[in-house]
């Protein structure tokens, strides 16, 4: 009766410290990945109404670029992909970088640069300009997280809008 009653005591025990105990892969251990993707399409306002609402054109080697940081706003992974010709961009993040976790929460992406000599000014359409954070995952399987962002928009220059705060201009004359 002694023997069980340790026994049951020390199996508690081991159960309590399993439940508190997080598992930190060892290096090289793959235990699961991120996956940002999305499009890069060219918006031209010069073109009628509906050529501009349907008329996107996807942008080859567009740089989009992915920054994590952690809970002190320090930055733990930078990556950045170039489109394809469908104007489309893929990254995988490894979770585990250098023993800690990246959190998707923490992550956001945004647009780097455009090589088209004509439609080069990013806008904020789905928040490419300013970056978006990473939200709700499209994909959830097994040891991957996807998240399938809303395309980001280039613009033409002539269709950029003019910076029109007071406070901060000065007349040099």
């Amino acid at each position: 009766m002694a023997w069980s009653m340790v026994l049951l005591v020390a199996a508690a025990t081991m159960m309590s410290i399993a439940e508190c105990w997080e598992e930190v892969p060892t290096k090289g251990a793959t235990t699961g990945v991120i996956r940002v993707g999305g499009k890069v399409l060219c918006q031209d306002c010069t073109e009628g109404w509906n050529e501009w609402v349907d008329g996107q054109k996807p942008i080859e080697g567009c740089v989009v670029s992915v920054t994590c940081m952690d809970e002190r706003k320090r930055i733990t992974y930078y990556g950045s992909d170039k489109t394809d010709k469908a104007g489309e961009y893929e990254l995988t993040i490894n979770k585990y970088i250098h023993g800690k976790e990246i959190k998707p929460e923490a992550c956001f992406t945004r647009l780097v640069s455009s090589p088209d000599p004509i439609c080069n000014i990013p806008t904020d359409f789905a928040g490419g300009k300013t970056g978006v954070k990473l939200g709700r995952p499209t994909l959830v399987y097994r040891d991957m997280i996807k998240h399938v962002l809303d395309p980001f928009y280039y613009t033409t220059p002539m269709c950029d809008e003019p910076d029109t705060n007071d406070d901060e201009q000065q007349n040099n004359y």
